[in-house]
């Protein structure tokens, strides 16, 4: 029975800290859907501040925010919308721009630094003069930072790149920003700036509950209705809202410390045998591992002995695993996190050493025989 719990699947398992808590019980509230909770207006107003845009949207997830951004700029149904064939959009959010939306997406290949080339980018905009067979492009998104590249940064240039690019042919851009505060420290450029090109962003807001989605006042106007014919609208919605707002006092000044932690646990990590890791690609707070093919390690074995020693991480295959470090975890929980790798897999060593020396005595019917497994025992000590 594990004494310990270090949870790396995601930094949405935070738990409420006792100020978020606090500022929930006494937090000053009225009806948001007739845009009165007086909470939600100042949530509302302090992001869309900091993002450098006219206004703000409290909306129920991410996804909602993503969704309601889509709709908003393509709201002619069979519109088509460009973005990262490994994003979240594309990948995690159930399709909802097609299903709900109508919107056709048009997938460009992600780069290993989540990026897509702007000439593939610009080649996939519909020619206006096959509107006859074609869906029309109205939007680009991009994701920032990438979480399925690792939470790697796209920088200022490139996204103001993008935004040309969109202008030059009358689109618009959205982003994708769940962790845009991630990639604004990692880059060491403001927020705001870093989001200038965009026309919309929805942005995780470390609490509880919820996102916020900015904009123009105009796109904004459209997003309310939305968000209420998508059952999103709530109404004393301050009580969510509060939290929030505490989150943005107290955990954006964590974020930094987040980033060393997962440096060193990457780093760690890629020192014990059997594992790899591109420590280099580790900008943020997210760490993708994959197990060394011939290593004969177990993913799920892995997975399972780590849970038994209080430590969650996220399976994404046979041989591949994420971490992501958040605020509620200490450079502590990192080398316990550590100690327990190294623990299971010199286990698994061992056991597999144990298991070829049982072999090789019981099999000796030649020196030919002998010599090759010897010389195999010794490339395994090696490894070991």
């Amino acid at each position: 029975m594990a004494t310990r719990t270090v949870d790396l699947r995601s930094d949405t398992v935070t738990k409420p800290t006792e100020a978020m808590r606090a500022a929930m019980a006494t937090a000053e509230v009225d009806d948001d859907v007739f845009g009165a909770d007086p909470t939600a207006i100042k949530l509302q107003s302090e992001v869309a501040k900091m993002m450098g845009k006219e206004a703000g949207l409290f909306v129920p997830s991410g996804t909602m925010g993503n969704l309601i951004s889509v709709l908003v700029h393509c709201d002619v149904r069979g519109s088509e919308v460009i973005l990262g064939n490994n994003s979240h959009i594309h990948i995690y959010e159930n399709g909802g721009i097609a299903t709900i939306g109508g919107v056709h997406p048009r997938p460009v290949k992600n780069n290993e630094d989540g990026t897509m080339d702007i000439d593939l980018i610009e080649d996939a905009i519909r020619d206006p003069r096959g509107e006859l067979v074609y869906p029309t492009t109205r939007l680009i998104c991009l994701e920032n930072s990438h979480g399925n590249t690792g939470g790697r940064c796209l920088p200022v240039e490139y996204i103001d790149s993008v935004g040309e690019l969109a202008k030059k042919h009358g689109l618009k851009l959205h982003i994708d920003g769940d962790r845009i505060f991630n990639a604004s420290v990692a880059l060491g450029i403001p927020v705001d700036r870093l989001v200038q090109a965009a026309d919309s962003v929805s942005k995780g807001i470390g609490a509880p509950v919820g996102s916020v989605i900015v904009g123009s006042e105009t796109f904004i106007t459209k997003a309310r209705r939305l968000r209420k014919t998508l059952g999103g609208g709530m109404r004393q919605v301050g009580v969510i809202c509060a939290a929030a707002l505490v989150a943005l006092q107290e955990n954006l000044i964590k974020l930094e410390g987040d980033h060393k932690n997962a440096k060193v646990l990457a780093e760690g990590l890629n020192q014990i045998k059997g594992l790899r890791v591109n420590v280099a690609a580790v900008e943020t707070n997210i760490i993708f591992f994959d197990i060394v093919e011939g290593s004969k390690i177990s993913g799920e074995k892995l997975y399972k002995h780590l849970v038994e020693r209080g430590v969650f991480v996220l399976l994404e295959g046979p041989s591949r695993m994420r971490i992501v470090l958040h605020h509620q975890i200490s450079s502590s929980d990192v080398q316990y996190t550590l100690s327990c790798f190294q623990v299971i897999i010199r286990a698994f060593l061992l056991f597999r050493l144990f298991i070829f020396i049982k072999t090789l005595i019981s099999d000796s019917s030649s020196y030919t025989s002998v010599g090759i497994q010897w010389c195999m025992l010794f490339r395994f000590f090696i490894f070991l």
